[in-house]
């Protein structure tokens, strides 16, 4: 089995009030410390326990899903959530999209449908080699 993909259509944007305290609390959470989560600019992951492996190694922990993130979109302090991934491992264990997403966004006081979602723009158009004078005329 593989992982399951979710690419949230549109993607849900954090804002900035809620973005502080849901990152600090993230790093205050971390597997390193004692928590649950590993949470890095643009990608964070949730494990099943602390790690409790060898210098500080993940050892039995596994991965039970992530949330895609891009920071400082679409104004400097918001962070939009546009992907979560579920492991096999983590579908075995009972997890859904939206019970990972909420598990991160509850040091906000807040959950995935309560967010609100980024404004859909037309595709950029197609990029005219051309016009950038890469290829002959």
């Amino acid at each position: 089995m593989e992982d399951e993909v979710l690419v949230l259509r549109p993607s849900a944007v954090l804002p900035a009030w809620v973005a502080a305290d849901v990152i600090s609390s993230l790093e205050a959470h971390d597997v390193s410390c004692g928590g649950v989560w590993c949470a890095s600019i643009g990608l964070w992951q949730r494990y099943d326990r602390p790690w409790d492996g060898h210098w500080g190694f993940k050892g039995r922990a596994q991965v039970v899903g992530s949330i895609g993130a891009v920071y400082g979109t679409p104004t400097r302090y918001d962070i939009t959530i546009y992907r979560v991934t579920l492991t096999e491992h983590g579908r075995a264990e009972g997890w859904t999209h939206d019970a990972l997403v909420n598990d991160a966004l509850r040091y906000g006081r807040v959950t995935l449908a309560q967010l609100p979602r980024a404004r859909s723009s037309e595709p950029p158009p197609p990029l005219r080699l051309q016009a950038l004078e890469l290829l002959p005329s």
